[in-house]
């Protein structure tokens, strides 16, 4: 599976934030956006998800299947987290689960997924605490558990270790580690080094269009 951008160009507000951008990413690999406040690392990844829609230029995942929206293949994580306050933990899982599953999995198997959440992320012991009761750190790995909720190829995660301690984001590597492993692909936008066991990097903004790691296209 690939991942490739070809001269992608997006606007927001009239003003061009992303200019001739292309770049390839293939299953197995993890992409770094960094870059300065304002070069482009969110409105990268919300177009990436299918939230704005680029002026030109394509995006293509090549390997997945073509009768299906490719934004079935992408589970997406904003900077907010998108928990509703009133509803358990696990209640929360639940929505995410039936939003972003598939309907013919067995019920068996989809409390496997949801329980299996939560220990990966250590929230757990909260299954069935309200979200508006939780801290930052556990509003932040409980929205961040719904990748594990339904099996996507591609994480496009915005900033996924704001409000998160050491601890939380050694682990948010290891599951990353674990999903590219396995044959994933992530995109995250971030301003620290997430920790990850191999990963590439493109910088946007001072006029860098490209840069190595996922490669960048001919």
């Amino acid at each position: 599976m690939q991942l490739q951008i070809r001269d992608l160009v997006v606007a927001r507000a009239g003003r061009r934030i992303i200019e001739g951008l292309s770049f390839e990413l293939t299953s197995g690999e993890a992409l770094l956006l960094t870059g300065r406040n304002g070069a482009g690392k969110t409105t990268l990844i919300r177009t990436l998800a299918g939230y704005l829609e680029a002026q030109s230029g394509t995006i293509a995942l090549h390997g997945w299947d073509r009768d299906r929206d490719l934004r079935e293949a992408c589970h997406y994580v904003g900077h907010l987290d998108s928990n509703k306050a009133s509803l358990t933990v696990l209640e929360n899982l639940r929505f995410w689960q039936a939003y972003l599953g598939h309907a013919e999995q067995a019920a068996a198997a989809r409390d496997d997924r949801l329980w299996l959440a939560l220990d990966k992320f250590e929230i757990d012991p909260l299954a069935d605490i309200p979200a508006g009761y939780l801290s930052a750190g556990q509003k932040r790995r409980l929205g961040l558990a719904r990748l594990l909720v339904a099996e996507r190829p591609v994480w496009l995660l915005d900033e996924p270790t704001v409000s998160l301690d050491a601890r939380s984001t050694g682990l948010l590597a290891r599951l990353i580690d674990a999903h590219v492993a396995g044959g994933g692909l992530v995109v995250a936008a971030t301003h620290l080094p997430l920790g990850l066991i191999k990963s590439g990097e493109l910088r946007l903004g001072d006029e860098v269009k490209a840069a190595a790691a996922g490669r960048a296209a001919p």
